[in-house]
């Protein structure tokens, strides 16, 4: 199908506008105008019951979304998209506010170092480390440790699938992750890959520029932690949803992905949004898709806490 008309609307007015891709532009600048791309589709800053600022013992930011609610509730560990390179905990604030509303359930999001000034696997290894924290101070949280799930968006479902594979070694025991439009093959040449080249849109070369920014070699690329799809088993992994975009270059290897968790038995719900473009998460003051997008997640982490 075609784009979706609220997609379309979006596309042309950065092509009448000639928005320039971020990969032209210089880190700062990039960084700086994902912040307000993200504010300004995001609609409304909801509130939510009570939303603290805490680090880590290793001095990793986060920020704690808490509905109203006593005792320990379930948890999500969310890791704002950017390609590794752009997003904050500023960048995922809507989506926070919106899950930890819609579920409703606490919501901790980590300010994981980005590249290139922290190449992989700093990222990675900040998020599981992160999740290991949270787990470990589940008591002074509020967090029900049966009942955590990892997710994240983009670079951040690239990130909540590898922290998942080091948590089946060394914990702490997932119940669930959620992977919106995963990157998670370095180097893909998949037919939505090879179909990414709008101007105006995250395309092939967005890619690329993301992952020259994260690696230092192309053997990290090999790597399941940089590229989950290569991992030698997804057996043991915990229950995944996985969302896609129809009009998004990462839209196959993430279809792949849960194929693959599928296949290793994991129980694994795919839902692709005809119509919709890479980063249409995160736009719901504009897009309708989001808001069902974001219901559709809020719907299964309820379903995976009460089955927890």
């Amino acid at each position: 199908m075609p784009l979706d008309p609220q997609v379309e609307e979006l596309r042309a007015k950065r092509a009448a506008d000639n928005v320039p891709q971020l990969y032209t532009q210089t880190l700062a600048e990039a960084r700086a105008a994902d912040l307000a791309s993200i504010q300004a589709g995001g609609g409304e800053v909801e509130g939510v019951h009570h939303v603290e600022d805490r680090v880590t013992s290793s001095g990793l930011p986060l920020r704690i979304y808490r509905p109203a609610g006593d005792g320990p509730l379930p948890t999500l560990v969310y890791f704002f998209g950017g390609g590794w390179t752009l997003g904050s905990i500023e960048t995922a604030d809507g989506v926070c506010r919106r899950l930890a509303n819609l579920v409703p359930c606490q919501v901790i999001t980590v300010g994981y170092r980005l590249a290139p000034e922290n190449p992989f696997p700093a990222a990675v290894n900040d998020c599981h480390q992160a999740t290991q924290w949270i787990a470990a101070h589940a008591v002074e949280l509020g967090v029900d440790v049966a009942r955590m799930v990892v997710g994240g968006d983009s670079a951040g479902g690239n990130l909540a699938a590898a922290t998942t594979l080091l948590a089946r070694d060394s914990g702490p025991a997932l119940a669930g992750q959620v992977l919106v439009y995963p990157n998670t093959l370095y180097g893909s040449d998949t037919a939505s890959m090879r179909a990414g080249d709008d101007p105006f849109l995250f395309n092939r070369t967005s890619v690329n520029w993301y992952w020259k920014h994260y690696l230092t070699s192309e053997a990290d690329g090999t790597n399941p932690l940089a590229s989950p799809l290569l991992a030698s088993s997804h057996a043991g992994l915990p229950p995944a949803l996985v969302i896609t975009a129809e009009f998004d270059p990462l839209r196959d290897e993430g279809e792949f992905y849960a194929e693959k968790l599928y296949a290793a038995g994991v129980p694994t719900e795919l839902s692709r949004y005809d119509g919709m473009v890479h980063g249409f998460f995160t736009m719901a003051g504009v897009l309708d898709g989001a808001r069902k997008a974001l219901a559709e997640s809020a719907t299964w982490l309820r379903k995976t806490f009460e089955d927890g």
